[in-house]
């Protein structure tokens, strides 16, 4: 067997292609499209030989921003072909958000859709390059993001700096083979291929840098957790731009050498219920809000589940009736859960199908085969007793090189020995089973994306009429949390709550919108001055009524 740390992304695809060139390899359910492994890696060699006839080598950046479409996937492949960094973007950015990601990341060229559940991506980046409509494609010269030159539309055409990607394709037609196996022979395992954007405490998003060796094999080990074999087919609707999607679903799909497909572009519970029967999916991935609203929709009975036989449930704290459910009505009974971050590439400990329902709707499982998983005292760093709580920290081979551009931030996120401190909580108990107990970081999880309550206050502050603000999370049962916020306004000013949230509303992602707003005259503070931010949810949960949502 091929040892998924020495070999690159593309090589691993070609072997794979040549291996089984007529299996099932890719589908997108509402598009109609489906690929054999064959036919998938042509379509692979076209966009990158597409992506080098437009100037794009090994080290440049390419942005991705798109919903679940098949061009999506392939622009991931056909970047990692030769070399290239894919920076992937979340479909839900608005335009700060945006603009800080392609001058930060020193984005090069974006591969876009023209627009995105109503959202309207080309005049977002027309207002941030407004000089695109007056160049043609490769030429946008900008001293805000000195390394842009294009866009690449997925679909579409909007002329002057846009490049459609049909044009992409025949530029590529001038490339001859050996060009591209020769850029494909200078990729090297070890080479950082992906940077995967992640808020942090600071307020501004970082970018893990991840390499060939630490996506697929945590893709792989992901896939061995599940017993997935080629006979399997994954269907994913969670969003490719996570680590969730572009590791968990589309490289597991081929370390495993098994189908992927994915049912919208973006998370619908009936696509996803009739992709599951249309393709007879035998694993279901989603976060718990997904998997709520499948059980929930009036569509469920009268599909054929009957080909589920496991998954994975991640990206947020699951609550136990939700796996119980999962188990029993979907039929998924050798269902996982699944731990990590992205900075881990992304999983680290995940439950296996030998396990016990118990086990796997009160733990996270046992560290992934190879990953050292220690839980330590976050004064000390010593080793905690089984039992105990304290900091969950990570160390091997999926670990990331680093946050891209931030050696600070990378220094107090890997210690010298080469631990990653996640931030979490856990105990463990005496059988190696990891339990996640809380955060150190005031991290919110909402339906499976982060929001870092320090970027929310700092985008609030913005707001002329806001003195302080504190954000913090409170328990909510269908998205396991949801984001409260406390404003003091500045003397003389009068702020409704329902104005606050007009004035987030297009500037910030709808899921980092405080659901619930306060305006108070003070904040809970301690004798010595520090706010209490655990005081304020205490608050809210007494004045909502809301108690603490049970979880794995």
């Amino acid at each position: 067997m091929t040892d998924l740390r020495s070999i690159s992304i593309g090589d691993l695809f070609d072997r794979q292609a040549s291996a089984t060139p007529d299996r099932l390899y890719f589908a997108h359910h509402t598009r109609n499209q489906e690929y054999t492994y064959g036919e998938f890696k042509q379509l692979i060699d076209a966009a990158a030989k597409g992506l080098l006839a437009i100037g794009i080598g090994k080290g440049d950046h390419v942005a991705i921003w798109a919903g679940n479409v098949t061009e999506w996937v392939l622009t991931q492949y056909a970047t990692a072909k030769i070399g290239a960094v894919l920076v992937t973007v979340n479909p839900s950015y608005q335009l700060a958000e945006l603009e800080y990601l392609l001058a930060q990341s020193r984005t090069r060229a974006l591969v876009m859709a023209p627009e995105f559940r109503g959202t309207d991506y080309v005049a977002m980046l027309r207002k941030a390059l407004p000089m695109i409509d007056t160049v043609s494609p490769g030429l946008v010269d900008s001293d805000d993001y000195p390394s842009f030159r294009e866009a690449i539309l997925v679909e579409g055409d909007q002329g002057a700096g846009f490049r459609t990607w049909a044009d992409l394709i025949e530029r590529g037609q001038g490339i001859s083979d050996q060009q591209l196996v020769s850029a494909q022979a200078a990729t090297e395992p070890g080479d950082v291929i992906n940077i995967q954007y992640t808020s942090g405490t600071t307020g501004f998003p970082k970018g893990a840098m991840l390499t060939h060796s630490n996506i697929l094999a945590d893709a792989d080990l992901v896939g061995g957790s599940q017993d997935l074999t080629a006979e399997d087919i994954i269907c994913a609707p969670v969003p490719f731009y996570h680590c969730f999607g572009c590791v968990m679903a589309v490289l597991t799909s081929l370390t495993r050498g098994c189908t992927l497909v994915t049912p919208h572009d973006y998370f619908d519970p009936v696509h996803t219920l009739d992709a599951v029967e249309r393709f007879a999916a035998t694993a279901l991935y989603g976060v718990p809000t997904m998997f709520i609203a499948q059980l929930s929709d009036a569509h469920f009975g009268e599909v054929d589940l009957s080909s589920l036989r496991t998954g994975i449930m991640a990206g947020s704290p699951c609550p136990i009736e939700v796996m119980r459910d999962v188990v029993s009505r979907m039929g998924a009974s050798q269902m996982t859960i699944a731990y990590g971050q992205t900075e881990a590439s992304p999983v680290i400990t995940q439950t296996t199908t030998d396990d016990s329902v118990e086990r796997r709707v009160t733990t996270v499982g046992k560290a992934l085969p190879g990953i050292e998983v220690r839980i330590a005292d976050p004064e000390t760093g010593e080793q905690c007793a089984a039992g105990a709580q304290g900091e969950l920290w990570a160390r091997g081979f999926t670990i990331m090189a680093g946050y891209f551009d931030k050696p600070e931030e990378t220094a107090s996120a890997i210690d010298e020995d080469g631990w990653l401190h996640t931030g979490d909580l856990a105990t463990v108990d005496e059988e190696g089973y990891f339990k996640i107990t809380g955060r150190l970081k005031d991290m919110v999880i909402r339906g499976g994306e982060n929001i870092y309550p320090r970027e929310v206050e700092e985008f609030l502050f913005t707001h002329p009429s806001i003195r302080e603000v504190q954000c913090f999370g409170i328990p909510d049962r269908r998205f396991g949390e949801e984001l409260a916020a406390w404003v003091r306004l500045k003397e003389g000013s009068s702020l409704t709550e329902e104005e606050i949230v007009d004035f987030c509303r297009g500037k910030i992602s709808h899921f980092k919108i405080p659901r619930y707003i306060r305006v108070v005259d003070e904040f809970p503070m301690t004798v010595t001055g520090k706010i209490q931010k655990y005081k304020m949810r205490e608050v809210m949960c007494g004045e909502l009524g809301l108690e603490e949502v049970e979880t794995a």
